[in-house]
């Protein structure tokens, strides 16, 4: 036994040794994996794209070697049952699982039918049916939706179905393959609240893939990090984000926070030997290190400008004039005309479902116009205005001058391309670059020039051109679905999630992708819930609240609003929120500073000057 495993006694978890490759490939996806995890502890797993987290979700609920086929090494223990001695009926009566293809989840077309499910095929007593119901969907907040068919429902409310049907079967095992990949910022931390009371309620042990690091940081006892398939770091958060320089070269983000507070430690200002996690740590650090050099200043308690909500603009206007984008009068040239208009907006699918009501926005060409809020909000319904997949009942859409109510889609497809929620509803060739060069040929391009356009972006993004798009990871199949939009070089691009599921590398390989195709002229729409992503990004950004945009401007100007983020289940990115803090706190001259660098220098300047 090894020192690890002497502080392992008794795991729920035991894997020796695994190894495990699929179907006949000599690649190995997990390579002589040693783990083990406590009863009722709370593990992150974080790692990029193909580096092995999904698969060791898989061998964790026993789908391998019980669904996937393959060649698999080692031993694998769950509760004390070797996986591969046992049905695939028994570990799921210990472990519970949330895919990360949430649709492929889903086994009834109605809420209420899906949570019974799971508890009637296990057997659970009828008179404990109800409670159990009740008491999940109350817990993940969506007792409002338990007669609505799943087929109406956005993605994170189908995510929040999903884990409350797991939830009510009492695993004592929980695992969530990217559980907030589709949900709002407030959805997410909730989502990690309900996992967390419902482990110091139930001893329920949790392992949890994910890639929003300052949730994992905030939240988990433990982070292992998974590259190429083994394990490259395991600790607790404050030791694995130490190693940010390590983590960034292979391909792993750190809380904004960590960054700032390594940048500093790397720079002698502060004497930390572990990063800060949350912005109360990363203040307190900042504050000590202005107040030991005499730079401190005299906190200043009242209200800024730039910190007051603006409750009183009109709730539903973004035209880009607001933002200082919209030339006036006539003889406007093309560059400073509008590529998208929505004037008076409206559209319902019907009693109970999404909708959007009274809707203006301008985007201009070379604008990122980032769209937040909650689940549920209209957001993807907005996007398929834009594309004309779906028609205005009042107002009207235009896109590149065209009305969307009397241009056919495939009309409108030649000026807009879209990357849907969900990639895999737009793949559909056998190759990565058969799919790339696809939507090229369909506008009419020859073969040859096809694909020699699509090669030169495959290569771009870095993937494997004569894949199939299927056997990829979830990430490289968004990336391949963005290269095929990328590549058909469209006046309007809108984007659905466009970084869900995406590593830290890919993510910024797609955002930088997206910056270049703005700068070259296209008007972007971006639906996004990483709010990290939409402050470096998006030049513009309107909050969504129940089917109205609340409030629409210019990207840190919004983020200052915070009564309107409240409103929209919207939480401001953290060096923002650190530099409002610090501002009130330390120094007014950290007001409106939304980058790490921009930050650190500050600090540097303040006790240099001191």
């Amino acid at each position: 036994m090894n020192d690890e495993r002497k502080d392992h006694m008794n795991p729920i978890i035991d894997m020796r040794d695994v190894s495990f490759a699929y179907g006949e490939q000599a690649d190995l996806a997990l390579a002589n994996i040693n783990l083990a995890i406590d009863e009722g502890s709370f593990v992150g797993i974080i790692g990029p794209s193909g580096a092995g987290k999904s698969t060791l979700a898989s061998i964790l609920s026993g789908a391998i070697p019980h669904h996937y086929s393959g060649s698999l090494y080692g031993e694998t223990r769950v509760a004390g049952l070797d996986t591969c001695e046992v049905t695939l009926t028994d570990i799921a009566r210990v472990v519970g699982s949330v895919l990360q293809d949430i649709d492929a989840q889903m086994v009834a077309s109605v809420v209420e039918d899906e949570m019974l499910f799971g508890l009637e095929n296990f057997g659970v007593p009828h008179d404990q049916i109800e409670e159990r119901v009740t008491a999940a969907l109350d817990a993940v907040g969506i007792t409002d939706l338990r007669d609505r068919e799943i087929a109406t429902l956005s993605g994170g409310q189908k995510q929040k179905v999903a884990i409350a049907a797991i939830l009510a079967l009492a695993p004592r095992v929980l695992v969530l393959d990217e559980p907030t990949a589709a949900l709002d910022p407030a959805s997410s931390r909730a989502v990690f609240e309900i996992l967390r009371e419902a482990q110091r309620l139930t001893g329920v042990t949790v392992i949890i893939i994910e890639q929003m690091v300052a949730l994992l940081a905030e939240y988990c006892e433990r982070i292992i990090v998974l590259d190429r398939g083994e394990i490259a770091l395991d600790g607790a958060p404050h030791e694995v984000f130490a190693h940010s320089s390590e983590l960034r070269a292979i391909g792993v983000d750190s809380p904004r926070t960590a960054r700032v507070s390594n940048s500093l430690s790397d720079l002698g200002l502060v004497d930390a030997t572990l990063p800060a996690l949350s912005i109360d740590e990363a203040e307190e650090l900042v504050r000590s290190a202005l107040r030991d050099s005499g730079a401190l200043a005299a906190a200043n308690h009242t209200e800024m400008p730039y910190l007051r909500a603006t409750t009183n603009e009109p709730p539903s206007r973004c035209l880009t004039e607001q933002v200082g984008n919209r030339a006036e009068g006539t003889g406007r040239d093309a560059a400073s005309s509008p590529m998208v208009e929505l004037h008076g907006v409206s559209f319902s699918y019907g009693p109970g479902s999404a909708s959007v009501d009274g809707i203006d926005l301008s985007v201009k060409r070379g604008e990122i116009l980032a769209l937040v809020g909650q689940n549920g909000a209209g957001k993807t319904t907005l996007t398929k205005l834009l594309n004309g997949l779906l028609k205005p009942s009042a107002g009207s859409v235009h896109i590149a001058g065209l009305d969307t109510r009397t241009t056919p889609v495939s009309t409108l497809a030649a000026h807009v391309a879209t990357l849907f929620q969900n990639p895999d509803r737009q793949l559909c060739r056998p190759t990565v670059l058969d799919e790339v060069a696809f939507g090229l040929e369909l506008h009419g391009a020859e073969g040859p020039v096809a694909r020699e356009r699509a090669t030169a972006v495959v290569e771009r993004f870095g993937l494997p051109s004569d894949a199939a798009p299927f056997s990829l990871s979830r990430g490289q199949r968004q990336l391949v679905a963005l290269a095929g939009v990328v590549v058909l070089d469209p006046e309007v691009i809108i984007l659905d999630e466009p970084t869900s599921g995406l590593d830290y590398r890919e993510c910024m390989t797609v955002m930088e992708t997206v910056r270049e195709r703005a700068r070259a002229g296209a008007a972007v729409v971006m639906v996004c819930h990483d709010m990290e992503v939409v402050s470096d990004f998006a030049t513009s950004l309107a909050v969504m609240a129940n089917g109205r945009v609340i409030a629409c401007g210019p990207t840190q100007h919004v983020f200052a609003q915070r009564d309107i983020l409240k409103r929209a289940c919207v939480a401001p990115p953290q060096v923002v929120a650190l530099s409002e803090r610090l501002a009130s706190s330390a120094d007014p001259s950290f007001a409106g500073i939304t980058e790490v660098s921009e930050l650190v220098n500050r600090v540097k300047e303040l006790m240099t000057r001191a």
